[in-house]
């Protein structure tokens, strides 16, 4: 199991640098073509959004993995025994049937579904919707993960 921890942890860690370091460049091309040469480029403000949701789409499904996203914990946090078992129980089950059903189903079916293409790029709006469906199985993958290391003791902090 640590293996396929490790693994995760390591494409989503290329990943997220890979789309950092294309924020980056982009975003100093954009800046020196907008400032220096006095014409912004078009094809770096749309590739720059694009990468932008990209980013933070991966990124949300690493700060699951991570247990570091953002959480309402209200009334677990307050429960004790039992209580806090079935609340937490509840709250997982939660996360798991949203994302199911909104990221993996709803995002297949959008990135489907679409016809348009992005007018500078010409990248079909297929691949940038397709990020919700890859972002849903990340976050349902690395929170079953998670559920088995639990199970069998060996959950990390």
């Amino acid at each position: 199991m640590n293996k396929i921890n490790k693994a995760i942890d390591m494409v989503m860690n290329f990943f997220l640098a890979l789309s950092m370091f294309a924020l980056l460049l982009g975003g100093t091309w954009q800046i020196f073509t907008r400032w220096i040469l006095r014409d912004p480029s078009t094809f770096t403000d749309e590739f720059l959004r694009y990468a932008l949701i990209w980013s933070s789409m991966i990124g949300s499904a690493y700060c699951f993995y991570k247990n570091e996203h953002l959480a309402l914990d209200l009334f677990s946090s307050k429960a004790t025994g039992v209580a806090k078992i079935i609340i937490s129980c509840f709250i997982e089950f939660s996360i798991i049937f949203f994302v199911v059903y909104v990221f993996v189903w709803g995002g297949l079916k959008v990135s489907m579904n679409a016809t348009n293409s992005s007018s500078v790029m010409r990248i079909p709006f297929k691949v940038l919707y397709a990020v919700l469906p890859v972002s849903g199985v990340l976050i349902v993958i690395t929170r079953i993960i998670k559920y088995v290391m639990l199970f069998l003791g060996k959950e990390e902090k």
